[in-house]
Protein backbone atom coordinates (compact mmCIF):
# COMPACT_ATOMS: atom_id res chain seq x y z
CA UNK A 1 0.00 0.00 0.00
CA UNK A 2 1.50 3.80 -0.49
CA UNK A 3 1.86 6.05 2.29
CA UNK A 4 -0.50 8.02 2.58
CA UNK A 5 1.41 11.80 3.46
CA UNK A 6 -0.19 14.64 4.67
CA UNK A 7 1.42 18.09 4.39
CA UNK A 8 0.26 21.33 6.97
CA UNK A 9 2.28 23.88 6.13
CA UNK A 10 0.15 27.34 5.93
CA UNK A 11 1.64 30.24 6.56
CA UNK A 12 0.68 34.17 5.69
CA UNK A 13 4.34 34.39 4.69
CA UNK A 14 6.30 33.02 1.23
CA UNK A 15 9.12 32.34 3.56
CA UNK A 16 7.50 29.63 5.37
CA UNK A 17 4.74 28.28 2.78
CA UNK A 18 5.12 25.41 1.22
CA UNK A 19 5.33 26.77 -2.74
CA UNK A 20 4.67 24.73 -5.80
CA UNK A 21 7.78 23.75 -6.63
CA UNK A 22 8.50 22.13 -2.88
CA UNK A 23 5.30 20.43 -3.81
CA UNK A 24 6.60 19.32 -7.28
CA UNK A 25 9.86 18.32 -6.15
CA UNK A 26 8.29 15.99 -3.08
CA UNK A 27 5.35 13.94 -5.82
CA UNK A 28 8.59 13.99 -8.21
CA UNK A 29 10.99 12.26 -5.61
CA UNK A 30 8.13 9.94 -4.20
CA UNK A 31 5.94 8.82 -7.12
CA UNK A 32 4.53 6.09 -5.19
CA UNK A 33 3.60 8.00 -2.18
CA UNK A 34 0.16 9.93 -2.42
CA UNK A 35 0.29 13.74 -0.84
CA UNK A 36 -2.17 15.44 0.27
CA UNK A 37 -1.79 19.17 0.84
CA UNK A 38 -4.31 20.91 3.17
CA UNK A 39 -4.92 24.08 5.50
CA UNK A 40 -5.15 23.77 9.39
CA UNK A 41 -8.80 23.34 9.42
CA UNK A 42 -9.04 20.43 7.25
CA UNK A 43 -6.14 17.90 9.16
CA UNK A 44 -8.55 16.23 11.41
CA UNK A 45 -11.12 15.04 8.35
CA UNK A 46 -7.88 13.48 6.32
CA UNK A 47 -6.59 11.84 9.35
CA UNK A 48 -7.75 8.31 8.71
CA UNK A 49 -5.72 6.87 6.41
CA UNK A 50 -2.32 9.24 6.78
CA UNK A 51 1.02 7.52 7.70
CA UNK A 52 3.14 10.40 7.79
CA UNK A 53 1.99 13.72 9.07
CA UNK A 54 4.54 17.07 8.35
CA UNK A 55 3.51 19.91 10.28
CA UNK A 56 3.99 22.78 12.45
CA UNK A 57 1.16 21.96 14.86
CA UNK A 58 -0.27 18.13 15.76
CA UNK A 59 -2.98 18.82 18.55
CA UNK A 60 -3.58 15.71 21.08
CA UNK A 61 -7.07 15.00 19.96
CA UNK A 62 -6.24 14.13 17.08
CA UNK A 63 -4.34 10.72 17.30
CA UNK A 64 -7.50 8.80 17.73
CA UNK A 65 -8.59 10.00 14.23
CA UNK A 66 -5.09 8.53 12.93
CA UNK A 67 -5.39 5.36 13.96
CA UNK A 68 -2.49 4.62 10.88
CA UNK A 69 0.01 7.37 12.10
CA UNK A 70 3.74 6.11 12.29
CA UNK A 71 5.28 9.31 11.63
CA UNK A 72 5.13 13.00 12.56
CA UNK A 73 7.31 15.41 11.33
CA UNK A 74 8.38 19.25 12.39
CA UNK A 75 10.49 21.63 10.54
CA UNK A 76 10.30 23.41 13.62
CA UNK A 77 13.74 22.83 16.03
CA UNK A 78 12.16 22.14 19.22
CA UNK A 79 9.27 20.65 20.21
CA UNK A 80 7.79 22.25 23.33
CA UNK A 81 4.64 23.08 21.17
CA UNK A 82 4.32 19.15 19.97
CA UNK A 83 2.34 16.22 22.10
CA UNK A 84 5.30 14.70 22.67
CA UNK A 85 3.99 12.28 25.49
CA UNK A 86 0.93 11.87 23.80
CA UNK A 87 3.01 10.74 20.66
CA UNK A 88 5.18 8.52 22.94
CA UNK A 89 2.22 6.57 24.24
CA UNK A 90 0.47 6.42 21.15
CA UNK A 91 3.64 4.38 19.31
CA UNK A 92 4.07 7.29 17.26
CA UNK A 93 7.61 8.27 16.07
CA UNK A 94 8.12 12.49 16.20
CA UNK A 95 10.64 14.06 14.76
CA UNK A 96 12.30 17.83 14.68
CA UNK A 97 14.53 19.32 12.67
CA UNK A 98 17.67 21.04 12.08
CA UNK A 99 20.59 21.92 10.26
CA UNK A 100 18.55 25.17 8.30
CA UNK A 101 17.77 27.05 11.39
CA UNK A 102 21.59 27.82 12.34
CA UNK A 103 22.52 30.14 9.35
CA UNK A 104 19.77 32.73 9.63
CA UNK A 105 19.97 32.27 13.58
CA UNK A 106 23.80 33.32 13.34
CA UNK A 107 23.19 36.05 11.69
CA UNK A 108 20.57 37.44 13.45
CA UNK A 109 22.49 37.07 16.63
CA UNK A 110 25.57 38.88 15.16
CA UNK A 111 23.13 41.82 14.40
CA UNK A 112 22.05 41.75 17.66
CA UNK A 113 26.03 41.47 19.06
CA UNK A 114 26.84 44.45 17.03
CA UNK A 115 23.94 46.72 17.22
CA UNK A 116 25.05 46.71 20.88
CA UNK A 117 28.93 46.69 20.32
CA UNK A 118 28.92 49.49 17.70
CA UNK A 119 26.16 51.87 19.51
CA UNK A 120 23.66 51.33 16.59
CA UNK A 121 20.47 51.03 18.53
CA UNK A 122 21.94 53.67 21.00
CA UNK A 123 22.67 56.18 17.92
CA UNK A 124 19.08 55.16 16.29
CA UNK A 125 17.23 56.35 19.47
CA UNK A 126 19.56 59.47 20.40
CA UNK A 127 19.68 60.70 16.73
CA UNK A 128 16.13 62.54 17.22
CA UNK A 129 16.90 64.34 20.49
CA UNK A 130 20.57 65.08 20.45
CA UNK A 131 22.99 67.00 18.29
CA UNK A 132 25.97 64.89 18.79
CA UNK A 133 26.58 61.93 20.77
CA UNK A 134 29.53 60.47 20.26
CA UNK A 135 31.01 61.07 23.70
CA UNK A 136 27.77 58.14 24.80
CA UNK A 137 29.06 55.96 22.16
CA UNK A 138 33.01 56.42 23.28
CA UNK A 139 31.82 55.33 27.14
CA UNK A 140 29.91 51.95 25.86
CA UNK A 141 31.32 50.36 22.35
CA UNK A 142 33.39 46.95 22.88
CA UNK A 143 35.26 45.18 20.50
CA UNK A 144 34.43 42.13 19.35
CA UNK A 145 37.69 40.79 18.65
CA UNK A 146 39.23 39.26 21.97
CA UNK A 147 35.92 39.41 23.71
CA UNK A 148 33.69 36.22 24.82
CA UNK A 149 30.81 35.00 24.14
CA UNK A 150 29.37 32.28 26.19
CA UNK A 151 26.80 30.25 24.01
CA UNK A 152 24.03 28.15 26.45
CA UNK A 153 22.88 25.45 24.82
CA UNK A 154 25.54 25.10 22.18
CA UNK A 155 23.93 22.36 19.68
CA UNK A 156 23.91 22.82 16.17
CA UNK A 157 22.41 25.92 15.71
CA UNK A 158 25.56 27.43 18.45
CA UNK A 159 27.94 26.08 16.29
CA UNK A 160 26.96 28.19 13.39
CA UNK A 161 26.74 31.19 15.52
CA UNK A 162 30.16 30.37 17.00
CA UNK A 163 31.55 30.17 13.16
CA UNK A 164 30.37 33.81 13.07
CA UNK A 165 31.87 35.24 15.98
CA UNK A 166 34.94 33.47 15.46
CA UNK A 167 34.80 35.33 12.20
CA UNK A 168 34.88 38.84 14.29
CA UNK A 169 37.84 37.39 16.46
CA UNK A 170 35.50 36.56 19.27
CA UNK A 171 36.73 33.33 21.62
CA UNK A 172 33.79 31.38 22.31
CA UNK A 173 32.65 29.30 24.71
CA UNK A 174 29.69 26.66 24.43
CA UNK A 175 27.63 24.99 27.37
CA UNK A 176 25.48 22.25 26.82
CA UNK A 177 24.46 19.53 29.15
CA UNK A 178 27.50 16.78 27.78
CA UNK A 179 29.89 18.29 25.99
CA UNK A 180 31.07 16.57 22.09
CA UNK A 181 33.11 14.04 22.13
CA UNK A 182 34.40 15.37 18.91
CA UNK A 183 36.22 18.80 18.98
CA UNK A 184 34.89 21.86 17.08
CA UNK A 185 37.20 24.48 16.16
CA UNK A 186 37.13 27.69 17.75
CA UNK A 187 34.91 26.65 20.78
CA UNK A 188 35.99 26.02 24.43
CA UNK A 189 33.19 23.94 25.91
CA UNK A 190 31.95 23.22 29.73
CA UNK A 191 29.46 21.30 31.20
CA UNK A 192 26.20 22.02 32.06
CA UNK A 193 27.44 21.93 35.75
CA UNK A 194 30.04 24.81 34.66
CA UNK A 195 27.37 27.12 33.00
CA UNK A 196 27.82 29.54 35.82
CA UNK A 197 31.13 29.81 35.54
CA UNK A 198 31.12 30.27 31.70
CA UNK A 199 28.43 33.02 32.25
CA UNK A 200 30.88 34.90 34.48
CA UNK A 201 33.17 35.05 31.61
CA UNK A 202 31.08 36.09 28.74
CA UNK A 203 30.81 39.75 27.31
CA UNK A 204 28.06 38.36 25.12
CA UNK A 205 25.55 35.43 26.71
CA UNK A 206 23.65 34.65 24.67
CA UNK A 207 20.31 31.57 25.01
CA UNK A 208 19.67 28.53 22.73
CA UNK A 209 18.38 26.71 25.19
CA UNK A 210 15.02 24.30 24.48
CA UNK A 211 12.06 24.61 27.12
CA UNK A 212 11.84 21.36 29.02
CA UNK A 213 11.03 21.09 32.94
CA UNK A 214 14.86 20.97 33.55
CA UNK A 215 15.06 24.33 31.83
CA UNK A 216 12.29 26.64 33.16
CA UNK A 217 13.43 29.50 34.68
CA UNK A 218 17.25 28.78 33.88
CA UNK A 219 18.33 32.10 33.53
CA UNK A 220 17.39 33.19 36.90
CA UNK A 221 17.56 36.18 39.13
CA UNK A 222 20.70 33.81 40.78
CA UNK A 223 22.02 33.37 37.06
CA UNK A 224 22.20 36.60 35.96
CA UNK A 225 23.94 37.54 39.51
CA UNK A 226 26.80 35.74 37.38
CA UNK A 227 26.97 37.96 34.51
CA UNK A 228 30.31 39.97 34.02
CA UNK A 229 29.38 43.93 34.64
CA UNK A 230 28.93 45.53 30.92
CA UNK A 231 27.72 42.31 29.64
CA UNK A 232 24.98 41.69 27.03
CA UNK A 233 22.40 38.78 26.92
CA UNK A 234 20.54 37.31 23.89
CA UNK A 235 17.48 35.05 24.03
CA UNK A 236 16.97 33.30 20.75
CA UNK A 237 16.28 29.95 22.71
CA UNK A 238 12.55 29.73 24.36
CA UNK A 239 11.17 32.31 26.35
CA UNK A 240 10.10 29.95 29.23
CA UNK A 241 13.72 29.36 30.24
CA UNK A 242 14.09 33.44 31.15
CA UNK A 243 12.91 34.63 34.35
CA UNK A 244 11.80 38.35 33.15
CA UNK A 245 11.23 40.40 36.23
CA UNK A 246 14.51 38.68 36.91
CA UNK A 247 16.24 40.01 33.66
CA UNK A 248 14.41 43.45 34.07
CA UNK A 249 15.90 43.88 37.59
CA UNK A 250 19.53 42.98 36.71
CA UNK A 251 19.04 45.85 33.97
CA UNK A 252 18.08 48.49 36.17
CA UNK A 253 21.00 47.59 38.77
CA UNK A 254 22.90 48.80 35.31
CA UNK A 255 25.17 45.63 35.44
CA UNK A 256 23.81 44.45 31.89
CA UNK A 257 25.14 46.86 28.97
CA UNK A 258 21.75 45.35 27.31
CA UNK A 259 19.31 42.39 26.25
CA UNK A 260 17.82 41.65 23.00
CA UNK A 261 14.91 39.25 23.11
CA UNK A 262 13.86 37.19 20.12
CA UNK A 263 11.30 35.81 22.11
CA UNK A 264 9.35 37.09 25.02
CA UNK A 265 6.53 35.62 27.91
CA UNK A 266 3.89 36.46 26.50
CA UNK A 267 4.52 36.77 22.78
CA UNK A 268 4.16 39.42 22.12
CA UNK A 269 4.42 41.63 25.12
CA UNK A 270 1.64 44.01 26.12
CA UNK A 271 2.40 47.81 25.03
CA UNK A 272 2.57 48.48 28.58
CA UNK A 273 5.62 46.33 29.52
CA UNK A 274 8.46 47.58 30.97
CA UNK A 275 10.75 45.68 28.92
CA UNK A 276 9.08 47.29 25.88
CA UNK A 277 10.52 50.86 26.88
CA UNK A 278 13.64 49.73 28.71
CA UNK A 279 16.35 51.59 26.65
CA UNK A 280 18.73 49.10 26.93
CA UNK A 281 16.18 46.15 25.85
CA UNK A 282 15.50 45.71 21.67
CA UNK A 283 12.81 43.45 20.77
CA UNK A 284 12.63 41.22 17.75
CA UNK A 285 9.42 39.70 16.71
CA UNK A 286 10.42 35.77 16.68
CA UNK A 287 12.09 36.52 13.90
CA UNK A 288 15.72 34.71 13.68
CA UNK A 289 14.72 31.76 11.57
CA UNK A 290 13.50 34.22 8.80
CA UNK A 291 15.09 32.78 5.50
CA UNK A 292 14.67 32.78 1.95
CA UNK A 293 15.96 29.20 2.08
CA UNK A 294 14.07 28.17 4.93
CA UNK A 295 11.39 26.32 2.83
CA UNK A 296 14.25 24.66 0.99
CA UNK A 297 16.16 23.26 4.15
CA UNK A 298 12.94 22.36 5.70
CA UNK A 299 11.53 20.49 2.51
CA UNK A 300 15.28 18.60 2.32
CA UNK A 301 15.33 17.65 5.54
CA UNK A 302 11.88 16.12 5.73
CA UNK A 303 12.63 14.05 2.18
CA UNK A 304 16.58 12.87 3.32
CA UNK A 305 13.77 11.10 6.29
CA UNK A 306 11.04 10.36 4.34
CA UNK A 307 13.85 8.03 2.15
CA UNK A 308 14.49 6.42 5.77
CA UNK A 309 11.06 6.31 6.94
CA UNK A 310 10.38 4.32 3.26
CA UNK A 311 13.76 2.45 3.52
CA UNK A 312 13.71 1.54 7.02
CA UNK A 313 16.05 3.32 8.48
CA UNK A 314 16.70 5.68 11.30
CA UNK A 315 14.85 9.02 11.21
CA UNK A 316 16.98 11.94 12.19
CA UNK A 317 15.77 14.15 14.85
CA UNK A 318 14.38 11.68 16.75
CA UNK A 319 12.10 12.52 19.51
CA UNK A 320 10.27 9.97 20.57
CA UNK A 321 10.89 6.26 20.11
CA UNK A 322 9.74 5.12 16.44
CA UNK A 323 7.04 3.38 16.36
CA UNK A 324 7.11 -0.51 17.09
CA UNK A 325 4.05 -1.65 14.46
CA UNK A 326 4.54 -1.46 10.72
CA UNK A 327 0.96 -0.50 10.63
CA UNK A 328 1.47 0.82 6.79
CA UNK A 329 2.82 -2.90 6.01
CA UNK A 330 0.28 -4.73 8.03
CA UNK A 331 -2.78 -2.88 7.46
Amino acid sequence: MSPVVLVCLPSPHDVWRLSPDHEASLRSDFPDAEFRIVDSGAVADQLKDVHVYLGRRFAAEWFPLAPHLEWIASPAAGTDHLPVAEAEAAGVALTRSYGFHGRPMAEHAMGLVLGFSRGLFVSSRLQRTDLVWRDRLAEEFFDLADATMTIVGCGSIGSHLASAARAFGMNVIGVRRTPPPDTIEGITWMGADQARRAIARGDVVVNLLPATDDTRGYFSAEFFTAFKPGAMFLNLGRAATVDHSALLHTLESGRLLGAALDVTDPQPLPLDHPLRHHPRVVLTPKSSTLSRGYMDGAVAFFADNLHRYLSGWPLKGLVTAPATRHRREGG
